[in-house]
């Protein structure tokens, strides 16, 4: 707390002391982004970013340690830039043509009951079949590690990723907290019953008083949130 107090008055030798000594903090978040279209160092700049910035606005009445305020910083600061810049880097006229090929699929769509063909569109905007497929594919998202692939008992593509890892998963933990720190009462307790009491929504709703559909909701809103958080 002395060179965070140093740092904030202004102390640029504490400033550095404090960023070599979470150095490793940092490294650690920064590994889960490296297949990103950021590069290692630009990614090591934006956690030492977030860094100085949870040193400049942290406080002990927070009530939690230093590395604890500092995690979601320090993610923060790199998730920004990614959807500031995209997840992938494409030129600005392939940019320009997947947004026209959006547009013309909507109107085809409304006027005929169906999706164009690839040839419908390469003819319509006179390109190659290829042009059209690669345009269309530059403009979708990757798919998150938290994309559910089983609806039924809602696992996350993560959950066949083994790792062994700590810090990895000491991270999560703290970004898990907290998320659910910031959860009012009700969606804390839904959080607690159904997946450390192994309730069902309908005995949830049933200790809640709510109905089943309520809970349903509640939860896919707070797995929504906490599916953006981690990602």
């Amino acid at each position: 707390m002395q060179l965070i107090r140093e740092a904030q008055a202004g102390d640029e030798k504490a400033k550095s002391r404090l960023l070599d000594e979470n150095m490793p903090l940092i490294k650690s978040i920064v590994k889960r982004y490296r297949n990103t279209a950021i590069e290692y160092d630009d990614l090591l700049q934006l956690g030492s970013l977030g860094l100085y910035k949870a040193i400049m606005h942290f406080n002990q009445a927070f009530g939690v340690r230093f590395s604890t305020y500092a995690v979601p910083m320090i993610c923060g600061e790199i998730k920004r830039q990614i959807r500031d810049d995209g997840p992938i880097k494409v030129s600005r006229a392939t940019k320009a043509l997947a947004l026209l090929i959006t547009k013309y699929t909507d109107a085809f769509r409304a006027e005929n009951g169906r999706e164009p063909t690839i040839d419908e569109i390469a003819e319509h905007f006179k390109i190659d079949a290829y042009e059209v497929v690669f345009t269309m594919d530059s403009a979708k998202m990757p798919v998150s590690l938290y994309e559910k692939f089983d609806d039924e008992s809602g696992g996350y593509l993560i959950d066949n990723i083994r790792t062994v890892d700590k810090t990895e998963d000491l991270i999560d933990k703290i970004m898990l907290k907290e998320y659910i720190d910031k959860l009012d009462e009700r969606e804390k307790k839904i959080i607690l019953l159904r997946y450390y009491r192994d309730k069902t929504q309908s005995e949830v709703a049933q200790i809640l008083g709510v109905s089943q559909v309520q809970v349903s909701r509640l939860e896919s809103k707070i797995l929504a949130g906490l599916k953006e958080k981690l990602s």
